[in-house]
C-alpha cells in the first residue's frame, strides 16, 4: 500500500487499523464499536484531512461487515497482500491484529510518520484498560463523565 496515494488533496493522512485480519472469524467488536461512531463524523473529518481505515481482511470482506453496521462514510481499504499493518503498529510479529491509530504528513514530495498510539504497547495503570485510542472512541468519551464511568464487566458487542 502506498501510503502517499491516500492523502488526495491534504496534507495529512489518519488511518486506523480495524482488527479485522483474514483469520479471524468476525472483526473486534470494539474496533466495530469505534467505527459505528466514526462513520458519522468522517464527512466531517475529511473536509481537514484524509482518513482511512485498513483492516488485513480482503476488501470483499471488509465491506460485507461495513454493510452488516450501516457504514457509508468510512473509507475502507484492504491490507492484504502487503505489510503495512506491520510497519505501522497494525500487527505483531506472530501476525496477530492490534489496533493502531496513525498520522502522516506530507510535504511537498516527502512523507512523514508523524504519530502512533504508542500508549498500547505501555502497561496500564492498575484497574486500568489501556487507553490507546480512546480519544477517537465516543463510547468511552460519553461513559467516562458518568458517576459509574466503564465499569469492569462490560465491553461492547457485535449484536445485542
Amino acid at each position: 500500500m502506498c501510503v502517499s496515494r491516500l492523502f488526495g488533496d491534504k496534507p495529512t493522512l489518519i488511518t486506523y487499523s480495524f482488527m479485522f485480519g483474514p483469520d479471524d472469524a468476525s472483526p473486534c467488536p470494539l474496533c466495530t464499536s469505534i467505527l459505528d461512531g466514526l462513520d458519522g463524523t468522517s464527512g466531517h473529518v475529511t473536509q481537514r484531512v484524509a482518513f482511512a481505515v485498513i483492516a488485513k481482511s480482503p476488501i470483499e470482506r471488509i465491506m460485507r461487515h461495513a454493510g452488516d453496521r450501516g457504514w457509508r462514510q468510512l473509507r475502507l481499504l484492504s491490507s492484504s497482500g502487503n505489510s503495512f499493518n506491520r510497519d505501522y503498529r497494525g500487527e505483531d510479529e506472530e501476525g496477530s491484529q492490534t489496533p493502531s491509530l496513525n498520522v502522516f504528513t506530507r510535504d511537498g514530495g516527502v512523507v512523514r510518520h508523524a504519530y502512533n498510539t504508542e500508549l498500547f504497547f505501555v502497561a496500564p495503570d492498575s484497574g486500568q484498560d489501556p487507553r490507546h485510542v480512546d480519544l477517537i472512541w465516543p463510547l468511552w468519551s460519553l461513559l467516562d463523565v458518568t458517576p459509574e464511568g466503564r465499569g469492569t464487566d462490560w465491553r461492547p458487542k457485535l449484536r445485542y
